[in-house]
């Protein structure tokens, strides 16, 4: 848009004014006045004023002229006069030019110079009235031009909004503080198929989905009181029934809510529609997780029943044929079958965080000075082993010897990444402290963590890998080198923990494996082992056995007898319960966990210490069904052993448990 110049506004003011007292019409007459004096002159005689004044005489019809009719006829009488003038001043004859005396000379000149004066003044007066005027219209039609130059633009950007308003795919619209549109575009009859009408004489509360009601109401009041509703979704109800989802914009202001909505109906079904397919891939990838698993499962447990069970038979061969001193090797090779069934089972447990631990408070680089030998040893020659203790290093309470086991299990996935050619394995400690962001990415409530950390300089990883690492029995390893569940069973372990495991690696960069275990504030334990005891003879004390696996029942009942104890059984709580509500002595409960009947057996345990205080309770369980069985989370006179177990280790648990002083007297 073209803009004036201030100085010019305020000459054309000044002009305006200089014009409106002195007109133009004024100023003409003025100088017609002076002129005539020139006439007068020539007529009478004064022949001296006649050269001067004669020119403006003559020439003063013409400006008359000019003003009135144009300046085409100025032209033409300017012309006519000029020519009149020569004429009579070069015809005249020069001896008019004569005075009487030299004072009337004298007093001719001062006339004649009076009257050139005014003259002049009055010319020069004239001239500038008649500028002032032109630059006045000059400044007028400048400033008529600029109008209609601003009145065409207004004009196109009114009828650019218009053709904006008329075609617009999106919802636009006024809003008012009583939720009615008080305009609305086309595009709510092609989107919903309300009339302008229709719309204005609806509110939204008629038109929202039900759902949305109580979200939009709260967008709605936000936008009453100045705040703007940006990006915000809901679903309106078209004419036919059905529902579209629509993106609002609305920005409050002079009382209305000016809203601009989007139909992302389609952006939202496709949505669901990927979040379903990922669903149904999700679920695929479980089935086949859980296929992998129950496959590596019945190999592993088929190699390890085709030995017991092969031992077994010998063994009854040979007794058989009274070669008894053959049947050695074959007991050895059964409980090693078992052994290693227990470790299956145990890593099984591990990876579904259910299996029994026994936390305690823990210096993590004392842990792992304890095991500097033996992971050296394990890694081997080829192998450097760097360990990287942070000082002041915060305590945690985990399970040592899981802890221990997962460690070691770390080392020897480095140590097979960097075969054939070796290279440097680092241990590291440190204290972290996880602020909102950083806990977010590592999946964990913000607080205080010990992290260890594993780093090899291996071959590395590319992400395909990275994504499958603690999947049970996935293993990069040639067949028969690997069973895939040491990793899920140190992610089980951890996650069991309270903590979080990461894993970073590239491809020719090696890997690192980073473990994040809560702080415990509290001291360390000492670390040193524990003495086992050994099974001592009872004297006669009574034991109830309650589990619903005969051949477990069998085996305890045998161990009890074995040991001198009067041994009692039950199948289910119910039988259970009324061994314990009859009058008999009872000094220990042996209870599974797990049991059918509706009560298992720590609702028992709880229920006969009703009856019975101080009634001491040995639990036995193959799984953590309940986190308030764990060591260090029984109740005293309480204790926990998981199968499978050894019968040694059994008897030594109920001495231990029948031996140990508890509060209150069990009858």
């Amino acid at each position: 848009m073209t803009r004036l110049n201030i100085r010019q506004l305020a000459q054309f003011d000044i002009v305006d004014r200089c014009a409106g007292k002195v007109p133009a019409a004024v100023a003409e007459v003025l100088f017609g006045l002076a002129c005539t004096l020139g006439f007068l002159g020539l007529r009478f005689g004064v022949d001296v004023v006649a050269p001067t004044a004669g020119p403006y005489a003559l020439i003063y019809p013409s400006t008359l002229i000019s003003t009135l009719f144009g300046r085409w006829r100025s032209g033409l009488i300017t012309f006519v006069t000029t020519f009149l003038w020569a004429w009579y001043f070069l015809l005249k004859p020069v001896h008019s030019f004569q005075f009487a005396s030299a004072g009337e000379a004298a007093r001719t000149a001062v006339n004649a110079t009076a009257v050139l004066v005014v003259l002049v003044l009055a010319d020069l007066f004239r001239r500038a009235v008649r500028s002032g005027v032109h630059q006045r219209d000059d400044a007028l039609r400048h400033l008529q031009n600029l109008n209609a130059e601003l009145e065409h633009k207004v004009l196109e950007r009114t009828q650019a909004r218009s053709r904006t308003w008329q075609v617009s795919p999106d919802l636009l619209g006024a809003l008012n503080e009583k939720g009615y549109f008080e305009t609305s575009n086309p595009a709510w009859m092609t989107a919903l198929g309300w009339t302008e009408e229709e719309v204005a004489a609806t509110s939204i509360w008629e038109l929202l989905h039900p759902d949305d009601l109580e979200r939009t109401r709260d967008g709605f009041n936000l936008t009453q009181i100045g705040q703007p509703a940006i990006h915000f979704p809901n679903r309106y109800r078209r004419k036919d029934g059905t529902y579209r989802w629509i993106s609002w914009v609305g920005v409050p202001e002079d009382g209305l809510v000016y809203c601009s909505g989007r139909d992302i109906t389609a952006q939202v079904e496709a949505e669901a529609a990927l979040a379903t397919a990922e669903d149904a891939l999700r679920q695929a990838q479980k089935m086949e997780a859980v296929g992998q698993l129950t496959g590596g499962i019945a190999h592993d447990f088929n190699n390890l029943l085709a030995g017991i069970s092969g031992s077994l038979e010998l063994m009854q061969k040979r007794i058989a044929e009274g070669r008894t001193g053959e049947i050695g090797r074959f007991i050895a090779a059964a409980e090693g079958a078992c052994r290693r069934a227990a470790t299956l089972t145990q890593r099984l447990l591990a990876f579904s965080r259910r299996q029994t631990l026994d936390p305690r408070p823990t210096d993590i680089n004392r842990l792992i000075a304890g095991m500097d030998e033996l992971i050296r040893r394990s890694l081997g020659p080829d192998v450097e082993l760097e360990v990287v203790g942070a000082d002041g290093l915060w305590i945690t309470k985990v399970d040592p010897s899981q802890l221990e086991n997962a460690l070691l299990n770390l080392c020897i996935n480095a140590r097979d990444a960097m075969v054939p050619d070796g290279g440097r394995v680092t241990i590291e400690t440190a204290n972290s402290l996880l602020d909102d962001r950083s806990a977010q990415q590592r999946d964990l409530p913000p607080g205080q963590y010990v992290s260890l950390s594993v780093t090899d300089t291996g071959a590395g990883m590319d992400p395909s890998i990275i994504g499958r690492v603690f999947d049970p029995f996935f293993t990069t390893k040639p067949l028969g080198e690997g069973t895939g569940l040491g990793l899920s069973m140190v992610y089980g372990f951890v996650r069991q923990s309270g903590g979080q495991i990461r894993i970073q690696s590239e491809l020719g960069e090696g890997t690192t494996l980073s473990l994040y275990l809560p702080r415990h504030v509290g001291e360390a334990e000492d670390g040193e082992a524990v003495e086992v005891m050994s099974a001592t003879a009872g004297a006669g004390e009574t034991v109830l056995v309650v589990d619903d696996e005969p051949t477990i029942r069998m085996v305890i009942v045998e161990v009890l007898r074995e040991y001198g104890y009067r041994a009692l059984e039950a199948s289910d709580a119910t039988s259970a319960m009324k061994i314990l509500d009859a009058d008999g002595r009872i000094d220990l409960l042996v209870t599974d966990v797990g049991l059918p009947g509706g009560m298992n057996g720590r609702q028992i345990a709880d229920a006969a210490r009703l009856q019975r205080p101080g009634l001491k309770v040995l639990f036995i369980t193959g799984y953590a069904e309940s986190a308030a069985i764990e060591s260090g989370q029984v109740a005293a006179g309480m204790d926990v052993v998981t199968k499978p177990f050894a019968v040694a280790a059994l008897g030594a648990k109920i001495s231990e448990l029948i031996g140990r002083p508890v509060d209150g007297a069990a009858s």
